[in-house]
């Protein structure tokens, strides 16, 4: 070894390692979280929505009472941003995430309760161990609203400008209509070309809810009536999200009479403990075949 390598070598050896982040996977995310359906919808779901988050006590001491902004998407899919005025947004629908949603979402919107408003609000992809959304937010329903377009995240007088504009036609342009649905939690309607879609985030324990889907599959009442098809069913952070197929001309309002019939029946084939009968086990199975991928 040349003298030269030698006397880099010393400063090779004392230079400072960075630790490396590991990822951990949460199945589910929300858990814990009394609307946790909802979450989950809004994740996945719903293109643009938004419901106001209650920051816990140590952080309005902090931070002082911030108003905290849950929103299914933000501008360029930013996971958070922080106002002016000091009102901040986290973005649920993001390009960069960890394992654990939540961590990821505490994260953010602690970034953003960090940053000074108006600021570029910096959120690593990777945040490693900390504390999550059910230890910074006081828990409650969410108080979603609805959203046609993404106005929501505009300052008054920002759409004035040509540049924003544009970029907010192109944006609303990508939205399917949605409807939240009254007849169950967590149940949206949407319309995609040439069909539409009920699609219902299940508050069950996975095994428990696939039981019930079977036995309403053995009985021949999967179906929301007439000229409807029971698609299929994904998985969405540890919960089922069943989905059927719809005549794209019948508006949402017509479905909330189906919808709430569909809930009464899974509901009662929910509380049966006896075991699946041999069509049961066929229908489960046949369920377990037809999944759907995400969106």
């Amino acid at each position: 070894m040349s003298k030269r390598r030698k006397s880099q070598r010393p400063a090779a050896d004392t230079a400072p390692r960075r630790d490396k982040v590991r990822d951990v996977f949460v199945p589910r995310p929300f858990d814990g979280l009394v609307d946790e359906p909802e979450w989950i919808a809004l994740r996945e779901l719903v293109p643009a929505a938004s419901a106001p988050l209650r920051l816990a006590p140590a952080l309005v001491e902090e931070f002082g009472d911030r108003p905290a902004t849950l929103a299914t998407v933000l501008p360029m899919a930013a996971p958070a941003i922080t106002k002016p005025d000091g009102r901040v947004l986290i973005g649920l629908q993001r390009h960069q995430q960890s394992g654990d949603v939540s961590r990821d979402l505490a994260e953010a919107l602690l970034s953003a309760l960090r940053t000074e408003p108006g600021g570029q609000v910096a959120v690593p992809p990777l945040p490693g161990p900390g504390p999550r959304l059910q230890d910074i937010l006081v828990d409650g329903p969410l108080e979603i609203t609805m959203h046609e377009g993404f106005e929501f995240w505009l300052d008054p007088g920002a759409a004035d400008d040509p540049t924003v504009q544009a970029s907010l036609e192109r944006a609303n342009a990508a939205i399917y209509p949605t409807v939240r649905l009254t007849a169950a939690k967590a149940a949206y309607w949407c319309q995609v070309p040439e069909k539409a879609h009920v699609r219902w985030v299940l508050p069950d324990d996975e095994d428990a809810a696939l039981d019930a889907l079977a036995r309403l599959g053995a009985a021949g009442s999967l179906t929301l009536g007439e000229q409807t098809k029971f698609a299929g069913m994904f998985r969405a952070h540890g919960r089922l999200v069943p989905v059927w197929d719809l005549p794209e001309e019948t508006p949402a309002s017509e479905w909330e009479e189906p919808v709430a019939q569909f809930a009464k029946r899974y509901a009662e084939a929910l509380s049966s403990t006896d075991p699946l009968d041999a069509a049961g086990r066929r229908s489960r199975q046949g369920l377990l075949g037809r999944q759907l991928t995400l969106r």
